[in-house]
């Protein structure tokens, strides 16, 4: 199974957005275009926000699509979602969250482990439909480069994932992060 899980579009948002739904600015027709071209014919399948879900329908073309689905929702920042990083109260709960990644979660969202669990039951879900374009966010597709490469969750934190690239997860080979428009 070859996954080219691809970043929704930019939200130009300034703070977290994890299930916020928030709609990706796809202004950039061309980036899309190209995208699309670059991309195999294998169906398509989204989270279910908005940024993801509008994505997958700017480059599906004449693909597949799947129906959407909830378990690849970005991180749940609970009380911290649409927040700066200045904003939380508490600064140490937050950096811990972002530094020791694990166990520890936003108030009212979910721990990083978590993410992990509910990304990875819905990807191994999807494995009868063989390879796929996922379009979703960057914690999920951190969730598969950390699973993919054994790595900690904190190691995973530093690969960079930007808006419209595909990170190719293979089952036999390491993720390559090969393609912005």
């Amino acid at each position: 199974m070859t996954l080219y899980m691809v970043r929704h579009g930019p939200t130009h948002a300034k703070n977290m957005v994890g299930h916020a739904d928030i709609p990706a600015d796809l202004s950039d027709t061309a980036a899309l275009k190209r995208l699309s071209e670059y991309l195999p014919d294998v169906p398509v399948i989204s989270s279910d926000l908005v940024r993801a879900s509008a994505t997958a329908d700017a480059i599906q073309a004449n693909r597949t699509r799947l129906p959407h689905d909830q378990g690849l929702r970005e991180i749940d920042f609970g009380d911290w979602d649409l927040k700066r990083f200045d904003e939380i109260e508490d600064q140490d709960h937050i950096r811990q969250y972002w530094e020791n990644p694990g166990s520890i979660a936003p108030p009212n969202g979910e721990s990083w482990n978590a993410v992990y669990r509910r990304v990875t039951a819905s990807i191994d879900a999807l494995r009868p439909h063989g390879d796929l374009i996922v379009v979703c966010h960057f914690g999920v597709i951190l969730t598969q480069v950390q699973r993919a490469l054994g790595i900690s969750a904190y190691e995973a934190f530093g690969h960079r994932i930007d808006n419209l690239s595909v990170t190719h997860i293979d089952d036999e080979a390491a993720p390559v992060i090969n393609f912005c428009p």
